[in-house]
Formats: C-alpha cells, structure tokens, sequence
C-alpha cells in the first residue's frame, strides 16, 4: 500500500512539473508579449542583438523572444526590412513575421529636386541607401548614356510621383524602378502629343521645367505652355527669366534666391540664356511635375506672345498678345517691385 502510495505521489509529482513546464514554454511562446504597435526598420547584415534593440520599446519580456528566437532558427534568417509591429502579439507570430520578409512598404515621395544631391537626400530619408550611395547611381555616367540621356537631361528621368518601394530597397534597385516608371508615363498617347509638338521627350521635359518655374499656379501652366510653344514656332527666342537665374546660380554656385532678373543678367555668356539664343536650353532647368509635362503636352489655344507678373493677383500673369500692351504690364511691375524695395 506505501509502495503505491509513493507511486501515485512520484507521478503526481512529475504531472505538476511536466505541467508547469509544458506551461511555461506555452506562455514563452504564444502569451501576447508586444505591449504597443509601431514600426521597426531591420537594416542589410543586422544580427539578433540588434534587432531585440529596436524590438525592447515593445516587447513585455525579452529573454522569452530570444528563446523563442533560437529555437526557429530565427537569428540565421533575419531578413531586413520596415515591419509593422502589432500590439499583443505572441512571439511565435512576431517571429514568423520576422522571418517571412513580409515588410510593409512606404509611400515614397519627392519633388522639385532640381539637382542629383538634393534628390538623393530625398530619398535617402525614405529607404535604407544612404544619400552617397545613391548619388554614386544616379550620376553614374555609363546608366545615363546607355538609357539615352546626358549630364543636361539625366534628371528628367525621374517622374514626381508617390511610389510604393520596400524600406530595404538598394540604390540600384530604386534606379532601374524609376526608369521603369518613366518608360511607362511616356506611353502611346504622350509620345503622340509630343510628335503632334514636334517635340521630342527631352524637349518637353525642358519646356515643362521652364514652365514650372514660372509659373506655381497649375491652371496656369497650359496657358504659359502655349505662349512659349507660339514663339518656338515662330522662331522667337524664349525669353524665359528662370533661364537667366538658373544660368545665375550655375554661374555663381549659390543657391541664393533671386526675385528679380536685371537688365545686365541678359548679357550672361550662357547655353540657358534664352534672350541670346533661340530654341529651347540644352537641359531642364529644374525637376518638372506631371502637371507640368502634361501642360505642354496639352496646351491651351491661344495668341499669347508675353506675360508679366500680375500685381493684382499675386502668383498669377498678365497675359498678352502685342509688345506695347506687354510693355505697359511690365512698367506696372518693375514700379511695383520698386514699391516693395526689391532689387534682387
């Protein structure tokens, strides 16, 4: 009777630690052990240690994560990338996550970046390459020759836009995206509008940028469009001030803002002075957005032939068909700019 007695109590014995230890690897496992959510963004070649880093401001119990971690194998398949982490999930689905490569993407964005460096700051703040990984592929000359662009038109590949990219893309890979991206906004019907132009894409491209330093006001943007579409037909040299002041800045290296062009800056020895030389600049002057492209593209109909800046309504123009009207408008702005003490 002792003997089964003792029997009885060794097993009971042994169903109360299998018990709590069958329990205690249940809860290291599925117990809810995320206390918020959020985003963690795994780099390129991170190991365990640096990821129970950016995973501490949510986890509950960190050693149990690392048990669990271990036993998945986890620390050998980390993959990089922006991972949403939810609020009360267990380890076992945190690390199945993890180590599925199921990364959110992000919305990325950018605009009027008119030169490589500034562009490659842009996006080094939305994806993992930092921004001298990305200038080194934006500028590098073999990708821009071969895909039929030069050092004057090289940024007119990038299409303004807001893309969806994975967090961990490379350098190169945001590259050949945006070159996929601008094979297809240059579908059937642009190409056609642009013949229709006698344009080619890199032509409409620089017009656009011109068009989009003019003028902000996107209702706009058609009617500049046509005005300067009518003095290429006719042979008349642009005129555009933006051309003098990107031909300014090149020439001075400064970003400094210039408001007002002056007489002398006509004279500026410059492939971009468009008051010296007929025709469109051998380059875009700044990154156009769609509604730029598509302006000139899809201009207004009209006689135009000039435009000033209105002073009655502020960021708009005062359009006009003769010189003498043209140059009525202007004196009311050159004295209006004198009113406000602008002189440059």
């Amino acid at each position: 009777m002792n003997i089964k007695k003792s029997i009885l109590l060794i097993l009971s014995i042994l169903i109360v630690i299998g018990g709590f230890i069958g329990y205690n690897f249940y809860t290291k496992i599925y117990k809810p052990n995320t206390t918020n959510e959020g985003y963690i963004y795994i780099s390129t070649n991170s190991n365990i240690n640096e990821v129970e880093n950016l995973l501490k401001p949510f986890l509950k119990n960190t050693n149990s994560f690392r048990w669990v971690a271990n036993k998945k194998n986890y620390p050998n398949t980390i993959k990089p990338g922006k991972y949403l982490i939810k609020k009360g999930a267990n380890n076992n689905e945190l690390i199945n996550l993890l180590r599925s490569g199921k990364q959110t993407t992000v919305k990325l964005s950018f605009n009027n970046q008119d030169t490589f460096e500034k562009l490659a700051g842009r996006i080094s703040k939305q994806i993992e390459p930092d921004s001298i990984q990305l200038l080194n592929v934006l500028t590098d000359n073999h990708f821009i020759e071969t895909n039929g662009f030069n050092e004057q038109t090289a940024l007119g590949m990038y299409i303004p836009n807001t893309y969806e990219f994975y967090w961990n893309t490379s350098a190169k890979d945001f590259r050949k995206r945006m070159s996929i991206e601008y094979q297809k906004f240059w579908n059937t019907k642009r190409l056609e509008q642009a013949k229709k132009l006698n344009l080619s894409i890199h032509e409409v491209i620089t017009l656009a940028s011109i068009v989009q330093k003019e003028t902000a006001n996107i209702s706009e943007r058609p009617i500049v469009a046509r005005l300067y579409l009518n003095r290429l037909k006719d042979k008349w040299p642009l005129q555009a001030d933006p051309t003098i002041i990107f031909a300014l800045k090149k020439e001075l290296g400064t970003e400094t803002t210039i408001k007002r062009v002056l007489t002398k800056d006509l004279e500026i020895k410059s492939p971009y002075n468009t008051y010296k030389n007929r025709g469109l600049p051998p380059g875009l002057i700044a990154m156009p957005d769609i509604s730029s492209i598509d302006a000139v593209l899809n201009p207004s109909i009209h006689n135009y032939y000039y435009m000033c800046a209105s002073i009655t309504s502020i960021g708009k123009h005062e359009f006009s068909r003769t010189l003498s009207q043209h140059n009525r408008n202007a004196l009311k702005y050159q004295k209006w700019l004198n009113q406000q003490g602008v002189n440059r």
